[in-house]
């Protein structure tokens, strides 16, 4: 959401950034944020005033594509098909389309918007 809400800007956001804000290990950002590279989800600029870019608008990533990069194939490693195993197997794929279907409905514009509401309801509650 950090690089959703510096998308259009012309600065790159800063690793440190992000980390400070969010209370993320920079190093651990790092691998997240090279995961969605990787994923064609974010573009990094290098140098001193280096950082990240969201790769299209906030409104075109879905957060199912966040997911895949970050988590990819999560299903349990079943290899020997006893029927317990298959019965795992059927529960964690309806789960996993369940999932889906959840996140590919959500974008990163969406988690910002009721971020951004949930922040205006504070302020007038603390006015």
């Amino acid at each position: 959401m950090a690089l959703a809400d510096g998308f259009g800007q012309d600065e790159p956001v800063q690793i440190s950034q992000i980390a400070q804000q969010q209370g993320i290990p920079d190093r651990y950002l790092e691998q997240l944020l090279a995961a969605l590279r990787r994923g064609n989800l974010v573009r990094s600029q290098r140098g001193a005033k280096g950082g990240y870019f969201l790769a299209r608008s906030p409104w075109q990533i879905h957060l199912l594509e966040v997911w895949a990069c970050l988590e990819g194939n999560t299903a349990p490693d079943l290899a020997v098909a006893t029927p317990e195993r298959l019965v795992i197997r059927r529960v964690w794929q309806e789960a996993r389309q369940a999932t889906q279907a959840i996140w590919q409905n959500y974008t990163l514009n969406d988690l910002c918007q009721q971020r951004d509401s949930l922040r205006r309801q504070d302020l007038m509650y603390y006015i």
